[in-house]
């Protein structure tokens, strides 16, 4: 079993294409582990895929990507579908960081972080998070850092993402340090 293709075809199916799957996920983003596990049997490649597999790729994967409770399956953050996941709004660590490419930042100087294509802003509890993140698109990505706790403490909502991601509906430029 290819754990990695594994990863990235249940990402595909609970973050940006569910109906590709037949699936409906509920408001908070969560499916049935059986309705998951036999769409996915649908591809050949994945036929003898066992609750066990999906098991040994959330508790093997460094980014925390999904959970499994009560029957069900969600992913944690990263979600493109038009469907708003809902999330709990919780306090943050007092700095979160962002990285991004340098050509984004006049764009995040005039309008602060916005989700864009996700449905939350991804913040990262560290610089090297923040910096693996960022070299997706400029190999040498600025870091941003964010006052989350003040932020929070006048209005803007977060919400825990997993150990190392937390999400924002959008960060005014007045909280960003860096641009």
């Amino acid at each position: 079993m290819n754990y990695l293709k594994l990863s990235k075809k249940i990402s595909y199916a609970l973050r940006h294409a569910p109906w590709e799957f037949d699936l409906e996920l509920d408001e908070n983003g969560w499916v049935s582990v059986e309705k998951l596990l036999d769409a996915l049997r649908k591809d050949s490649r994945c036929a003898y895929v066992t609750i066990e597999d999906l098991q040994y790729i959330i508790q093997n994967s460094d980014k925390k990507r999904f959970e499994i409770a009560d029957g069900r399956i969600r992913a944690l953050y990263g979600h493109s579908i038009p469907m708003k996941i809902v999330k709990e709004s919780t306090e943050p660590p007092a700095i979160l960081y962002h990285g991004t490419a340098r050509h984004f930042l006049e764009s995040i100087r005039k309008q602060g972080l916005l989700p864009k294509a996700r449905q939350y802003v991804h913040l990262s509890i560290d610089i090297e998070t923040a910096l693996q993140v960022g070299k997706r698109h400029d190999a040498k990505p600025v870091i941003l850092e964010i006052a989350a706790k003040k932020a929070w403490e006048e209005g803007v909502k977060f919400y825990l993402g997993n150990d190392n991601i937390w999400l924002a509906d959008k960060i005014p430029v007045t909280y960003i340090k860096g641009v």
